[in-house]
């Protein structure tokens, strides 16, 4: 996170440090196009069922198959998105912005059982990584300051449609006895976003280093019982986004 925060301060020193550039007329246009390129780190926020310490019971032998739980717990992962930039200038301060972006950012959850172990030793702790291949259509609205030489400031608000296209075989797990189970994630989900950027002048086009932040408001992990979603009421997912646009 430090290292994408360098980052974001060096664009913007060098962006401004040049003479006045044109950015190849992009802000006059009423529609144009670009690109982008993503780095993602994101994690769930847990609220656990009000029993979800307790050993998980087997519903077909109605055996204790796990020892109680100690904590639950999501670990930031990274990940990396492609996308394409569409956007149309509502007037001098505003522009509504979509980005369509395909992402690649497995999540985690991690599992720690008391110790000692009792019933199953394999188990002290365990961690489920949920494959994710998502396609996202964010839609947003761009609200910017005067530039000031090769330099503009803006304000970013709106949500997202996240899809995963994660395949049938990394969720089907029929086959598989009750401790392999996977965690599985909703087909599809809302999020709010909101962020802060700058748009930094070139001869020729316009580079916008911009970091941004979304949150799922709703469930997004399927209530199943398995000794891994049980104990799970909701999991939220909160994503932080740090993006290089160019126009």
């Amino acid at each position: 996170m430090k290292k994408v925060i360098f980052i974001f301060l060096f664009l913007l020193t060098i962006g401004s440090s040049f003479a006045q550039n044109w950015g190849g007329g992009v802000d006059d246009e009423k529609y144009h196009f670009g690109f982008a390129f993503q780095y993602i780190q994101s994690e769930f926020k847990i609220l656990k069922s009000s029993d979800w310490r307790l050993p998980f019971v087997d519903p077909q032998t109605g055996l204790e198959v796990t020892d109680p739980l100690s904590s639950i717990s999501s670990v930031p992962t990274a990940g990396f998105g492609v996308g394409f930039v569409f956007n149309y200038r509502i007037n001098n301060i505003s522009d509504l912005r979509i980005t369509p972006t395909l992402l690649f950012n497995d999540r985690i959850l991690d599992y720690k059982y008391q110790y000692p172990n009792i019933i199953n030793k394999e188990f002290t702790s365990i961690r489920k990584v949920i494959e994710s291949t998502m396609a996202e259509i964010p839609i947003g609205i761009k609200f910017k300051s005067d530039r000031r030489k090769n330099f503009r400031a803006y304000l970013l608000a709106g949500g997202k449609l996240s899809f995963d296209l994660a395949s049938k075989k990394k969720t089907d797990d029929a086959s598989k006895s009750i401790l392999y189970k996977y965690v599985k994630s909703q087909v599809s989900y809302f999020s709010y976003e909101g962020g802060v950027g700058f748009d930094l002048y070139f001869k020729n086009f316009k580079l916008s280093p911009e970091l941004k932040m979304s949150y799922s408001p709703n469930n997004i992990l399927i209530k199943e019982q398995t000794p891994f979603s049980t104990p799970i009421e909701k999991g939220k997912l909160r994503q932080f986004t740090f993006s290089l646009f160019i126009e």
